[in-house]
């Protein structure tokens, strides 16, 4: 796509400002609470306090029937059973992100994928949190064999899978059914990208400058 006039300029940009000292006031299982002390220049200095995370993966797996896979699974913050793409922690420093995904894929669904690509990316509450989550889309799936599959435990022992056509899932997202963030993002982004003819899809390795470790400090 080629940016108009009314669209040029428009786009993030990785522009950190100079962190003064950085505290942990909670160090936690998954993420830590810090705070930052962050020159402004003219504007001077402030505090924020943020989530220190990881980031994470999810993917839209279609069939061939332009079905799209969802996961019923038990979500204790928001005290609510939840229909999600499957999703996971990057957890494995230094692991190939669709790599991540592929074991979250097999893990939560029992399946395998031929094909992935990038769909979207997004911060997911960048004004508290430096989480980045990168959205991959999924075809040509297959089941993982009886034998080697993964044994779920805690929430995802009670995983129900269910195939809902793309349309269908974007209606029920439209209708405020489906509430999961990196679900609504990308069952919107995959209906507005199978609409272009998938043009907007970007290989697997595509800059990912938010991921953690990526960002300089």
């Amino acid at each position: 796509m080629t940016a108009g006039p009314a669209t040029d300029g428009v786009g993030d940009r990785v522009e950190p400002r100079r962190v003064t000292d950085r505290e942990v006031l909670h160090s936690g299982a998954i993420f830590d609470l810090v705070r930052d002390r962050v020159d402004l220049g003219d504007a001077g200095t402030v505090s924020r306090e943020y989530l220190d995370h990881p980031g994470a993966v999810a993917v839209v797996v279609l069939d061939d029937e332009d079905r799209v896979l969802l996961l019923r699974q038990y979500r204790h913050p928001v005290r609510t059973l939840m229909w999600e793409i499957p999703a996971g922690l990057l957890d494995v420093v230094g692991e190939p992100a669709v790599d991540a995904a592929a074991r979250e894929l097999a893990e939560e669904a029992d399946l395998t994928a031929s094909r992935w690509d990038v769909l979207v990316d997004f911060a997911t509450t960048p004004g508290a949190s430096n989480e980045a989550l990168r959205v991959f889309l999924a075809r040509g799936v297959a089941e993982v064999p009886e034998g080697e599959r993964h044994e779920r435990s805690g929430e995802e022992a009670e995983i129900v899978t269910r195939w809902v056509p793309l349309d269908e899932a974007v209606a029920l997202t439209l209708a405020g059914e489906i509430h999961n963030p990196a679900t609504v993002v990308g069952l919107l982004a995959a209906a507005a990208s199978r609409a272009g003819g998938w043009s907007s899809l970007r290989t697997v390795d595509a800059p990912w400058p938010h991921r953690r470790g990526t960002l300089p400090d």
